[in-house]
């Protein structure tokens, strides 16, 4: 039998790294960083998660900007080790079989294990191998027979690997809510004695993007193993997954204040408390940077509050110099992957994610006469991010950005690399001097790749939504807002120009200026600033919050 845990973490995706391709985006960046402080902190847990035969395509972008997509196949033998331990599921009336591997994440002698479901087995038929081929892949059928993978499985692979005693089944996000099934079985289909056992944490502040499918359909999938109040537990007309979430566990939370609030409104009567998200500091860190802090800030990586204390011992000059160490290597790779050569000393901006229509990709191109007026000499900007090949407004985007770089180059030069992944997102991170993000007010519910560039001392040009509005609210002076100070504008198109012409005011008056100061000393300033925030927004602080409020009860 295992030792006991204090939490067994469930998630759809995690990103551990680039050639592990079992994640999309920010949630599963999120997921592995939870992971990572939680084996810092010596917390006993394990995590459930998919083992995804492909993650992300490898993205080519052609001159026309047209993009082509290939999969990225790998092999899990490489990275982790398979358990000889096998347990079913019954998915559409047949018996699935589900492996496990086992990767491990260790600080010091603790080790946290993640667990990757595996149904690509000879034991199974096509179909049901197929379900752990595509992260997000198919349709709602295929979706629903992934979560009771994830959820009845899951749990049944615990038991199976012999972790009997569990205080708190944790569900990242609804994809795992089915894991209440299996709980509800255990115990005599008992809500109370579930409830006391789990935990939930919503990251979506918009209501289509919640999992709901038809019953008929989750009948066919599910079968027997939903129980005879499902409607009750999980809504009337459609089985919600982050209702069935909710109301099978003791604590809800969203991943910030503003996205609490909001969760509240779209969810009236469900007690949603929040905790800000984080980002494992030291993970995200150059090794510049983590030599700067040793020196200066020694204990950072312990106790990351100490850099919210101390960030003034960081000198001046080293710390310029190792942010100049991170441009550069950036500024390498932009011309190994594209050929165009940008400038050391020219102000860079940076803005790489998931092209989606919310994170407003293109404000910054909305008035392309003020964007030339304001930047023109004086800016060089790096885009990144992948568009899945079935998105027609995502690549529209790319194509856009890449006729933009052509139509602007004689005023500022606009390049975009491809193949959006964790060592590209670090490189950016860390060798910007401004992180740009432009989110529709009230739709980024945390954001955690401004916490990235804060670790490396790269500021923060931000709509205040998500985290940022806490940043901010913090220190002013450690970055930059864009927009009103107020909650959305009542137009969608006049919050749209308001954010543009408010982004053009600031670059103007505020973040060009004080770089092209000659002793960079406003900017430096600002710079540590921004690391000092890290102090708060880091998963070391995320986890002990979780332990108080959500998981060591």
């Amino acid at each position: 039998m295992k030792k006991p845990l204090t939490v067994a973490y469930f998630t759809m995706e995690i990103g551990l790294s680039g050639d592990i391709p079992t994640y999309a985006g920010g949630l599963g960046m999120l997921a592995a960083d939870i992971m990572r402080s939680a084996t810092d902190l010596k917390v006993p847990a394990a995590c459930i998660t998919m083992c995804w035969q492909h993650g992300y395509m490898r993205q080519t972008i052609n001159p026309d900007g047209t993009q082509m997509y290939e999969e990225s196949s790998w092999n899990p033998a490489d990275k982790m080790k398979l358990l000889p331990e096998r347990i079913s599921v019954t998915v559409e009336g047949r018996e699935v079989v589900v492996a496990a591997w086992e990767y491990q994440l260790k600080s010091g002698k603790h080790i946290v294990p993640i667990y990757f479901l595996d149904t690509n087995l000879p034991e199974n038929d096509q179909a049901d191998r197929d379900i752990t081929k595509y992260l997000y892949g198919g349709d709602g059928f295929m979706r629903l027979k992934q979560e009771t993978v994830l959820g009845i499985g899951g749990v049944r692979m615990l038991r199976k690997l012999g972790y009997n005693d569990i205080k708190t089944f944790h569900m990242n996000e609804g994809h795992a809510a089915f894991l209440t099934l299996e709980l509800l079985k255990e115990r005599d289909f008992k809500d109370e004695d579930v409830k006391k056992s789990c935990a939930f944490t919503t990251h979506t502040p918009v209501k289509a993007g919640h999992d709901a499918f038809d019953y008929d359909m989750a009948y066919k999938v599910v079968g027997d193993m939903l129980p005879w109040h499902i409607k009750k537990l999980a809504g009337e007309d459609r089985l919600s997954m982050t209702h069935l979430a909710m109301h099978l566990s003791r604590y809800t939370c969203g991943v910030s204040k503003i996205h609490g609030v909001v969760s509240n409104d779209m969810f009236p009567g469900e007690g949603i408390d929040y905790i800000t998200n984080g980002i494992h500091h030291p993970t995200w860190a150059t090794p510049e940077m983590q030599a700067l802090f040793d020196e200066h800030i020694p204990g950072w990586k312990e106790d990351p509050s100490l850099l919210r204390k101390n960030y003034h011992d960081l000198p001046d000059n080293e710390l310029w110099e190792a942010h100049m160490v991170a441009k550069k290597r950036l500024l390498a790779h932009v011309k190994y992957q594209t050929g165009e050569t940008l400038d050391e000393n020219v102000l860079t901006i940076a803005s790489a994610r998931r092209v989606v229509s919310y994170k407003r990709p293109e404000l910054l191109y909305t008035n392309l006469l003020r964007l030339k007026e304001v930047c023109g000499g004086r800016v060089q900007i790096i885009h990144s991010g992948n568009a899945h090949p079935a998105d027609p407004f995502g690549q529209d985007v790319i194509k856009r950005m890449i006729a933009r770089s052509k139509e602007l180059r004689d005023a500022l030069h606009v390049v975009y690399v491809p193949n959006y992944n964790p060592e590209l997102a670090k490189l950016l991170v860390s060798g910007a001097d401004v992180w740009l993000n432009t989110p529709t007010r009230l739709h980024e519910a945390s954001g955690t790749s401004g916490m990235k560039a804060c670790t490396n001392g790269v500021l923060n040009l931000s709509t205040l939504d998500g985290w940022w509005i806490e940043g901010y609210e913090i220190d002013s002076e450690a970055g930059w807002r864009i927009g009103p100070l107020a909650g959305a504008l009542p137009e969608a198109e006049e919050n749209l120009k308001v954010d543009a012409e408010d982004l053009y005011t600031q670059l103007q008056y505020e973040v060009i200026p004080e770089y092209y100061h000659p002793t960079h000393v406003r900017w430096i300033r600002r710079m540590k600033r921004s690391i000092s925030l890290v102090g708060a927004f880091n998963t070391h602080r995320a986890v002990q919050e979780y332990l108080k409020k959500a998981w060591d009860l």
